[in-house]
């Protein structure tokens, strides 16, 4: 009996020390130094970290399911980055629905609330594309579950207040992913986001190219794209040759015929987007007298011939994707030129996407976002530009929408942003946001960003692609 007394005794105190081991063990303290967090995300692995004064930034990557339906059926890496300021600042989820810079920049809400930053890649972006690439896993919803997984992931580290972001495409992205996930984000500030709900209907497009910024300046626009088409002989001749210096070749949209009158007819739309009213002073006066090469390169600046080339297309094949099937695509009238010279019009998406992917468009996903916007917007800024075509279908606000608002810059282009805006929208704009972002009600009131401007840090300049991509 004593025997068996002293085996339970020992029995117990060998369990007991097992466990008191084990406790020691999950009792260990998190990693305090912000590489050492991210790094300890399941999934996150460091690419690189580079300096910048007053912040960490890192280039990272992240396991995303392919199929956020079925995230057993394989993963792919997608590629984001991590501007760190403080754990107790506020935190900007940025997209720009493209590619990520792996460059240290600050988009604007992030200087407005002096927080942190969290920079995204759209998915099948390279590198951030599965493979072998299933296209019909590339879409809105799945596009979203992307951004949801990583908030739910850097959450814990940043535990403030989150606000999302993005410029154009990545305005439309940080749109749908609210949609889609309206408890995870504080405030949403979409720049310069289309919104084309019925993709048939593109009326409004041609009502504003017929009077936006001044007559004069349009009759030059549209007397030198006219031009182009005339003189298609001998400035194809000159393409031919610009082609064959750099080995561009034309198999996706077929033609280099056909590419090039897509460049010309992209040359008006491509002004407005990215120039300014005063910019006019760099079209030639009379485009009938102007030269090949003057009509040539003032095309070429502004369009930009390589853009339909396999080679322009290849990096962009996710957007033509996306614009086939769910975004939708601008199609557009030209009332200066004669229907002789035009041979093809605006082309849709379906031309500028490999045949082997297989594309069906969905009509009802821009409408399912737009009536959601309308009826259930909360916290949501939309800033458009006054001469940016882009936002000649513009997201809007019905009685449903609670505290938010859609203000349009005088003057600008494609990009547009609060600092553009007129006085009262400007001051009322930067206060809400800072008021989603939770900072002290002092700073609120003042209405002004708490962090300086960063010449380098600061990016203002328009979000350009090339072509006509948002």
């Amino acid at each position: 009996m004593r025997k068996a007394l002293r085996w339970l005794l020992a029995l117990t105190v060998l369990i007991g020390t097992l466990s008191t081991a084990g406790a020691a063990t999950a009792a260990q303290p998190e990693p305090t130094d912000i590489k050492d967090r991210l790094l300890s995300v399941p999934g996150m692995s460091l690419v690189q970290e580079k300096p910048y004064p007053g912040y960490r930034y890192f280039v990272l990557t992240y396991t995303q399911p392919v199929d956020h339906r079925h995230p057993s059926k394989g993963t792919f890496q997608q590629r984001i980055t991590v501007l760190h300021k403080d754990v107790s600042r506020p935190t900007v989820f940025y997209t720009g629905g493209y590619n990520v810079s792996t460059t240290p920049s600050r988009r604007e809400p992030t200087q407005i609330v002096d927080g942190n930053q969290v920079s995204m890649e759209y998915r099948f972006f390279n590198p951030s594309r599965p493979d072998p690439a299933d296209w019909s896993k590339l879409d809105i919803w799945q596009a979203a579950s992307d951004q949801h997984r990583i908030f739910q992931a850097l959450k814990k580290i940043y535990p403030q207040k989150w606000i999302s972001t993005g410029g154009s495409k990545g305005g439309m992205t940080a749109t749908y992913y609210e949609r889609f996930y309206p408890r995870d984000m504080d405030g949403v500030v979409a720049y310069v986001a289309p919104n084309d709900v019925v993709n048939d209907e593109d009326s409004a497009y041609d009502r504003f190219f017929a009077r936006v910024g001044t007559k004069e300046c349009r009759d030059r626009l549209n007397a030198v794209q006219r031009e182009a088409l005339v003189r298609r002989e001998p400035l194809e001749k000159k393409y031919e040759a610009y082609a064959a210096d750099n080995g561009y070749t034309f198999t996706t949209i077929g033609s280099l015929d056909r590419a090039y009158e897509a460049v010309v007819l992209d040359y008006v739309w491509g002004f407005w987007q990215y120039s300014l009213l005063s910019d006019c002073a760099t079209i030639p006066a009379n485009a009938a007298t102007a030269t090949d090469d003057e009509i040539f390169d003032s095309i070429d600046t502004i369009s930009g011939f390589s853009a339909y080339a396999d080679q322009g297309l290849e990096t962009y094949t996710p957007y033509y994707y996306q614009a086939g099937t769910q975004l939708g695509a601008p199609t557009i009238h030209f009332p200066a030129i004669e229907k002789q010279y035009i041979r093809y019009g605006y082309q849709p998406p379906r031309n500028f996407v490999p045949r082997d992917i297989p594309m069906t468009f969905q009509p009802g996903a821009m409408r399912d976002v737009d009536t959601w916007v309308r009826h259930h917007a909360r916290h949501m800024l939309f800033v458009y530009g006054q001469n940016d075509p882009w936002g000649a279908e513009q997201f809007r606000l019905g009685k449903g929408a609670k505290d938010s608002y859609v203000f349009t810059a005088p003057g600008l282009n494609h990009g547009a942003n609060v600092a553009g805006l007129v006085a009262d929208q400007k001051s009322l704009a930067t206060a809400r946001i800072l008021d989603w972002a939770g900072v002290a009600a002092t700073a609120v009131a003042q209405a002004k960003p708490l962090a300086k401007f960063d010449a380098k840090l600061d990016v203002r300049d328009v979000e350009r692609e090339p072509a006509l991509r948002p």
